[in-house]
């Protein structure tokens, strides 16, 4: 049985911090303000994930009101969620994301994220696709106030419970 979920996150634009997507910092005046490093598409990734395996999303798993993940590493929640999909018996089989920017330009940096995201959950880079979109201008993200992620995830079921549990329920 295939398993898809879906995760959405958007951070706001500030001066004085890094800017980090994919696991990648980028080169860029402002950074994401979150109380990790604000990697909003790890961040999405990981409730794709997440919600494939009908796990807690990632704000319960890793509360921002827990100051073990202040600053933390994006890409090594993201190591970590892979674990607990796999450790509800569900293997990551595909990511697909979009970063929603109206700058920097991100293209040059899709080997890079798709490398760093493929290894934080154990998936050939082959297995993982990311690209951008501009706002054109418009909202939010079209000032260049924030940006924005989302992504879908494909989860195959490597217990069977799913299906036997189904196949009890219609008998």
């Amino acid at each position: 049985m295939v398993r898809f979920g879906i995760g959405f996150d958007c951070h706001r634009l500030v001066k004085g911090r890094k800017l980090v997507l994919g696991g990648v910092q980028i080169t860029h005046p402002k950074g994401l303000l979150g109380h990790s490093d604000g990697d909003c598409l790890c961040h999405a990734i990981a409730d794709a994930l997440l919600g494939a395996a009908c796990l807690p999303d990632i704000g319960q798993q890793f509360p921002d009101t827990d100051a073990r993940y202040e600053g933390a590493f994006s890409l090594e929640l993201l190591t970590r969620v892979g674990e607990m999909v796999r450790e509800a018996g569900f293997e990551p089989t595909f990511i697909d994301c979009v970063i929603v920017a109206q700058e920097p330009k991100l293209a040059p940096h899709y080997a890079s994220m798709k490398e760093a995201i493929a290894g934080a959950v154990h998936l050939a880079p082959a297995c993982v696709s990311v690209k951008a979109s501009t706002t054109e201008g418009l909202g939010f993200i079209g000032a260049g106030e924030g940006i924005a992620a989302m992504a879908i995830a494909t989860l195959a079921d490597k217990s069977g419970r799913v299906m036997s549990q189904e196949i009890q329920r219609s008998s």
